[in-house]
């Protein structure tokens, strides 16, 4: 077992969180992994997303490299067992468990431009019980909390010569009556959609260059929340229309500003270098989780930022390559050293406002952060710096890393790139967990407060590296009788089992 009691410095420690919180605090919360497994070995990608089943204390993993759906029994999550893996017909992206059925998105082996399909087993058995088309790339799927519905993500993406680019899309299974709909963004080609959505792959209607990832659904089942990553912008579902009743852009994350700090380069020669800079960066969210708190839906956001970096088509630069207006940045030369931010990478696709060929403003991808917004789409919290700087006091050498590369090796991309997040309602507080696929481990908030959440926790271990995947298991539904997060690691192919020890 590994205890992880971890203290940030100069702004908590275990012993005094109670004061804040008048609940529960570290002093009442302790994080231990009690368990871990290997998905193959080799190369990553044997690991990517799990789904947990309470009916058989059974682990679904997507694994791609085996073109297969990897099963773990962990009844003792201390001890987990290999079980009999479910071969697949095409490359699994994602898994999700309602009610002893599993349902995993394919994407076409053959040709991912093409459509998908859900498969979807009965989780005891693991006989196929149905199938049901989806778009091109199913990237993610997932149940509406009364199991009515299966919601696909169909991320549409283009070919590497960006010469055939899907339409991206929304599919909506009713699991009762087996209807499928198939819902496309063609209604809003021509619309401004505003707030910094982008629209930009080459010669793409609105319908072909949105990238749905991930999707979130409301508490009572009635809507769906999409992240539209490339494009910076989220879509909303109703579900019982089956129509999407509104696209809108995020905004953008201004570094210039305070608690917006950054390290922008990896060839400064200083850690945790952290400065304002002339950015605006892209949130573009990954993750997304819907969480209810005192009556009001909230939606959080892993924002990891992504870039088109296609050989037919790449929107990537540094600002080191950019032609500057001279007007807008008189100290291009400075700001363009290695050193400064020059090293940052950034996108071409926009700046040149007023189209005279030099850049007026400098977009980056990502904001390094979690965003928590209303269902529609105002910013409530935003942890600005916090991610960086925490882990910077808690392990210099971990700062903006590549697990493996060192530290500082990421400042100059989109630093510890916050790719999962997942939330646990605890007594009476709310919990949010975070997965920090560069730098690697998960770090634990309590957002009882969405206004003011507060860092409790970094759960690390060196050996899981690339966080993909995060389940949250209510102690009812734990094989140990105690809440659990469990974490998929997509590059060290490895599963952490953490159980949440609430100290009676």
């Amino acid at each position: 077992m590994f205890l992880f009691s971890l203290f940030f410095s100069g702004l908590f420690s275990a012993c005094n969180l109670d004061d804040y919180h008048g609940g529960v605090g570290s002093a009442e919360l302790t994080f231990t992994k009690i368990g871990s497994l290997f998905n193959g070995s080799g190369d990553e990608g044997f690991a990517e997303i799990s789904a947990f089943d309470p009916k058989t204390n059974k682990l679904f993993i997507v694994n791609p490299n085996d073109t297969e759906l990897s099963v773990w029994d962990i009844s003792d999550p201390s001890s987990p067992v290999s079980g009999t893996d479910i071969p697949l017909s095409g490359i699994p992206n994602s898994v999700a468990v309602h009610d002893g059925m599993v349902a995993v998105a394919l994407e076409n082996a053959i040709n991912k431009q093409d459509n998908g399909v859900i498969a979807v087993y009965d989780s005891g058995s693991q006989v196929l019980i149905n199938t049901y088309a989806a778009g091109a790339l199913p990237d993610m799927v997932t149940f509406s909390p009364n199991g009515k519905y299966i919601i696909v993500a169909n991320e549409g993406e283009p070919n590497d010569e960006y010469t055939d680019d899907p339409e991206g899309s929304i599919t909506i299974i009713e699991v009762a009556t087996e209807q499928i709909s198939h819902l496309d963004f063609t209604a809003f080609n021509g619309q401004d959609i505003g707030n910094d959505f982008r629209v930009f792959g080459p010669n793409a209607s609105l319908a072909q260059d949105v990238e749905p990832e991930y999707i979130a659904v409301s508490k009572d089942s009635k809507k769906a929340y999409v992240t539209l990553q490339e494009n910076n912008g989220l879509a909303i579902v109703d579900l019982r229309t089956k129509t999407i009743t509104d696209v809108i852009g995020l905004g953008v994350k201004d570094y210039s500003v305070s608690n917006n700090q950054i390290d922008a380069s990896d060839k400064d020669d200083v850690l945790g270098n952290f400065k304002n800079w002339p950015v605006l960066s892209f949130y573009q969210p990954d993750a997304i989780e819907f969480v209810s708190i005192r009556g009001t839906g909230y939606l959080v956001t892993a924002n990891e930022g992504d870039a088109r970096d296609y050989d037919g088509f790449s929107e990537e630069d540094r600002v080191g390559d950019l032609t500057l207006d001279p007007m807008v940045f008189p100290n291009a030369e400075a700001l363009q050293s290695e050193e400064n931010l020059g090293r940052l990478k950034i996108t071409n696709a926009n700046g040149d406002i007023d189209a005279d060929g030099d850049y007026d403003a400098i977009y980056g991808y990502g904001a390094r952060s979690f965003t928590i917004w209303s269902t529609n789409g105002t910013v409530i919290y935003d942890s600005g710096d916090q991610i960086a700087k925490t882990i910077f006091d808690i392990d210099t050498n971990a700062f903006n890393s590549n697990q493996g590369d060192g530290p500082d090796s990421r400042s100059d991309d989109k630093g510890t790139e916050p790719e999962a997040v997942v939330t646990l309602k605890v007594k009476d507080r709310t919990l949010l967990f975070v997965g920090l696929e560069r730098t690697g481990g998960v770090m634990v908030y309590d957002m009882t407060n969405p206004s003011n959440p507060t860092f409790l926790e970094w759960l690390y271990d060196e050996n899981d590296i690339a966080p993909e995947g995060l389940i949250a298991i209510k102690g009812k539904d734990s094989p140990t009788g105690n809440d659990l997060i469990i974490v998929t690691n997509e590059v060290s192919n490895t599963v952490a089992i953490y159980e949440i020890d609430r100290n009676h």
